[in-house]
């Protein structure tokens, strides 16, 4: 979201991430901010169970300390919530002491010949998380402090040796009760984990403290936001008394879980029944994408900030998910090129130097979205040095509005890859703005 403070609500949001190690209740502890991700870790007869292992081998170790500050068990079983490397990649750090860990296999399996798309993802995931700026540029990574990698850490994965296939599990290990249940939300394989004897309810990334990434501007298949609305719903028939998340504080007493899951649940539905409803009258996703937004009983909320995720992509995700990528239009049925369109549009406008000089008002002005476009439309034409410095300036000014890390990051990346670009082949010209 673009609002003119967006920097510092992010920055003010990011002080919630403060390293704590809290026993919730007797013989659970929670793990906060000591990764980019939360850990868990339960006291069994005779050894220790782990949900989650944090982000890299190194906060792994230190995780491991830890565990060890409070008890002189073993960890004997890990459970990874979802198989998101910020939640596995401490896992080498106990790999002489577990016997067993237990993931869920995911519910609907990678589209076929994803594979191939490894390199523009990478690409996308690095500008998306910020793996190439420092602390000051990146702030945070919106729903943790900043992954280990980015400080030269590395991950230990270990692969599951207990992969359900089915939607739910009862087991119990050391003596603690356990209820698994493949709840689908965040990804296909994400696990909810009720501890009936703590009154413990661990719900991996299905809840954030901020809006969810129902869409990752890295690209990757569709999160069903009907299917996660029904899981938050599942989540709310269980008489939590304390509930953990994979990236935000403790919500502790029954009747606030209540409240916040409710409230979660009930802003994701309203943009979900917004979208469809304008679906349906017609409306294209750029119409609806800049029409809906959380009326204020939601915005208001602090667990319900665009931090991470953001209404206006979640919109643009569903309109695709559902009708695809016509919007109706017969015109767009076989538009213009992309180049095609940009010499028409510019010289209708009156040529390269009037869009440039449009360009560089819309920069002084502060119009920086504009300022993007007219850029976009001359880079199609001809990429001239002149150019890509004013888009890298306009990217750099305008990530200060954005109030979602994720969105922030890709502005600022872009912006030094744009400058990258400008040294490496046009280094013996100078810019005059």
């Amino acid at each position: 979201m673009l609002i003119s403070n967006g920097k510092q609500k992010l920055t003010s949001f990011t002080k919630n991430y403060k390293e704590a190690v809290i026993e919730i209740t007797s013989g659970v502890w929670f793990v906060f901010g000591v990764g980019h991700s939360n850990a868990i870790f339960i006291e069994g007869a005779t050894s220790i169970l782990l949900i989650d292992t944090l982000d890299s081998l190194e906060r792994g170790k230190k995780l491991a300390n830890i565990i060890r500050n409070h008890t002189e068990k073993k960890v004997k079983t890990i459970l990874y919530t979802h198989g998101h490397p910020d939640h596995r990649g401490g896992a080498g750090a106990f790999s002489e002491s577990v016997s067993e860990i237990i993931a869920f296999e995911p519910k609907m399996a990678e589209l076929e010949k994803t594979a191939f798309l490894k390199d523009i993802q990478t690409l996308r995931g690095a500008r998306q998380f910020g793996y190439a700026l420092d602390d000051n540029e990146a702030i945070s990574q919106g729903i943790g402090i900043r992954e280990g990698v980015v400080y030269g850490e590395q991950r230990a994965f270990v692969s599951p040796t207990t992969c359900y296939q089915q939607d739910k599990v009862i087991r119990e290990i050391d003596g603690i009760q356990l209820e698994l249940v493949r709840l689908v939300g965040e990804s296909e394989d994400q696990m909810m984990i009720w501890l009936p004897q703590k009154e413990v309810l661990c719900c991996g990334d299905n809840y954030f403290g901020c809006f969810p990434n129902l869409y990752a501007i890295r690209g990757g298949q569709y999160r069903n936001l009907a299917t996660w609305i029904n899981s938050i719903d599942f989540m709310l028939s269980y008489p939590a008394k304390y509930l953990l998340a994979g990236h935000t504080a403790l919500i502790q007493g029954k009747e606030k879980i209540h409240e916040v899951l409710t409230n979660y649940k009930n802003a994701m539905d309203y943009v979900l029944n917004e979208t469809l409803k304008g679906m349906n009258e017609g409306k294209n996703a750029e119409q609806l994408a800049s029409e809906i937004h959380l009326p204020a009983e939601y915005a208001d909320l602090p667990y319900l900030g665009e931090y991470y995720g953001c209404v206006e992509w979640t919109v643009r995700e569903i309109y695709a998910a559902y009708l695809g990528w016509f919007d109706g239009n017969p015109t767009n049925l076989h538009p213009l090129s992309p180049e095609q369109k940009a010499s028409k549009t510019v010289k209708l406008m009156g040529g390269k130097e009037n869009v440039f000089a449009a360009a560089q008002t819309a920069l002084k002005d502060r119009d920086y979205q504009w300022c993007l476009e007219l850029c976009d439309l001359l880079i199609q034409i001809d990429i001239d040095k002149t150019i890509l410095e004013v888009k890298a300036t306009a990217l750099e000014k305008i990530a200060e509005y954005e109030t979602s890390a994720n969105g922030r990051h890709y502005y600022i990346a872009c912006a030094k890859e744009l400058r990258n670009k400008i040294s490496k082949e046009f280094p013996d010209n100078d810019v005059v703005l």
